[in-house]
C-alpha cells in the first residue's frame, strides 16, 4: 500500500528544508564576502589611491588598534545600547498599539491621518530637537531610534490582524472563548511573522536613529567615531565605523533568522 504525506508532516519539511539551505548558504555567503573584499583591496592599489577609500587590510589595522585600546568596544556598546533599547521599545508599545487599532476599527480611521502624518515625517529632522529636549546623553538617541522604528511595528501589526481569517475568530465567538484566549491562540500566531518582518525592517533604522543622534550631540558611540574621523579627512576611520555598524546589523539579522526559525515550529 502507498504511503502518502499528512498535512502535519509539510510544517517539519519545510523548516528541515530552510534550515539545511540556511546552513548551506554560509560557505557561499563567506567566499562572497571575501571575494568583494579581495577587489577593495585590488582595487585600492590599482585604481585609486586609498585615502579616498582606504582598503581593507588598512581597516582592519585599525579595527585592531581600536580594540586593543577599548574605544572599539566603547562605541560599538554605545551605539549598541541607544538601538537596542529604542527597537525594544517600539516593539513594546508599537504591537499593543497595533492591535489596538486594528481591533477597534473605527479608532483607527479616525486616527489614520495623524499616523500616516506622523509616520511620514522625516524623524531625521527631529534630532537637533530631541538633543534640545533630553540632552546629548543616551536618552535623546533611544528616542531618536524608537520613533524610527513605531509606525513600523503599528502598521505591521495592523495589518497583519487584517489578514485572519474572520471565520476563525467567528468559530472562537461561538464557542465563547476569553479575549485573552483568542489573542494567544489567533492573533498572536497570526501576527508573529509581522513582528518579525518589523524587527528585520526595525534593525537597520534603529541604527539610523542611534547614528544620526550621535551625529548631531554626542561625544561617543560609532556615529560620534564617524563624524570625528570625517573632520579629520580619516578615511579609514570612517570607514571603520561603518564596517561595524554593517557587522551589527548583519549579526542582528541572522540572530532574528534563528529566533524565527524556532517560532515557526511553535506556530
Amino acid at each position: 500500500m502507498a504511503l502518502t504525506r499528512t498535512p502535519s508532516d509539510a510544517p517539519d519539511t519545510v523548516i528541515r528544508r530552510k534550515s539545511s539551505w540556511s546552513s548551506s548558504a554560509v560557505p557561499a555567503q563567506a567566499a562572497l564576502i571575501f571575494v568583494l573584499l579581495l577587489l577593495w583591496e585590488l582595487a585600492s592599489y590599482y585604481l585609486y589611491n586609498p585615502f579616498w577609500g582606504s582598503r581593507p587590510s588598512m581597516i582592519a589595522e585599525r579595527l585592531w588598534e581600536l580594540a586593543v585600546s577599548g574605544h572599539l568596544w566603547m562605541h560599538t556598546s554605545t551605539t549598541l545600547q541607544e538601538a537596542g533599547a529604542g527597537l525594544l521599545l517600539a516593539a513594546l508599545l508599537g504591537v499593543p498599539a497595533g492591535i489596538g487599532l486594528a481591533r477597534a476599527p473605527r479608532l483607527a480611521r479616525l486616527l489614520d491621518p495623524v499616523i500616516m502624518g506622523l509616520y511620514g515625517l522625516p524623524r531625521v529632522a527631529l534630532a537637533p530637537l530631541f538633543i534640545l529636549w533630553f540632552g546629548i546623553g543616551l536618552f535623546s538617541k533611544i528616542m531618536m531610534s524608537f520613533t524610527m522604528v513605531l509606525f513600523i511595528f503599528i502598521l505591521n501589526v495592523m495589518e497583519g490582524i487584517r489578514t485572519i481569517d474572520q471565520d476563525q475568530l467567528d468559530l472562537m465567538k461561538s464557542m465563547r472563548a476569553g479575549r485573552l484566549y483568542v489573542v494567544w491562540t489567533v492573533l498572536l500566531p497570526a501576527i508573529v511573522p509581522w513582528i518579525l518582518a518589523s524587527f528585520r525592517i526595525g534593525v537597520g533604522l534603529a541604527l539610523i536613529g542611534a547614528v544620526v543622534g550621535e551625529l548631531i550631540g554626542s561625544n561617543r558611540g560609532l556615529g560620534w567615531y564617524v563624524e570625528s574621523s570625517g573632520g579629520q579627512l580619516d578615511t579609514t576611520g570612517v570607514f571603520s565605523g561603518l564596517v561595524v555598524l554593517m557587522i551589527l546589523a548583519m549579526v542582528a539579522n541572522y540572530l532574528i533568522g534563528f529566533i524565527e526559525r524556532k517560532i515557526i515550529k511553535w506556530r
